[in-house]
């Protein structure tokens, strides 16, 4: 995929920032650590499901930073932005 492809496409995920043509990736702030750790479970369900799974990091206790990648080809990958899409709805 090519970096004009993902600008494309990342239109319609927002919030959602590149990396590259590798990566994309969004942080999320909540208002506790609960709420944060409640949505990388919401996360993960949507991963398991779309047996494609972003790698997520936890920090100062309410930020959630996710990145999204397609291992296989280490790189980007239409369902990157379907998964960022569905994150952003639970979101």
């Amino acid at each position: 995929m090519n970096i004009g492809e993902i600008a494309a496409l990342l239109q319609d995920v927002e919030g959602w920032q590149q990396e590259g043509n590798i990566k994309i990736w969004r942080e999320f702030i909540y208002k506790n650590f609960v709420q944060a750790v409640d949505f990388i479970n919401r996360i993960a369900d949507v991963a398991e499901y779309e047996d494609h799974h972003p790698d997520l990091f936890l920090h100062d206790y309410k930020y959630v930073r996710v990145e999204l990648m397609t291992h296989a080809i280490k790189g980007l990958s239409r369902n990157d932005f379907i998964v960022a899409a569905k994150i952003n709805e639970i979101a």
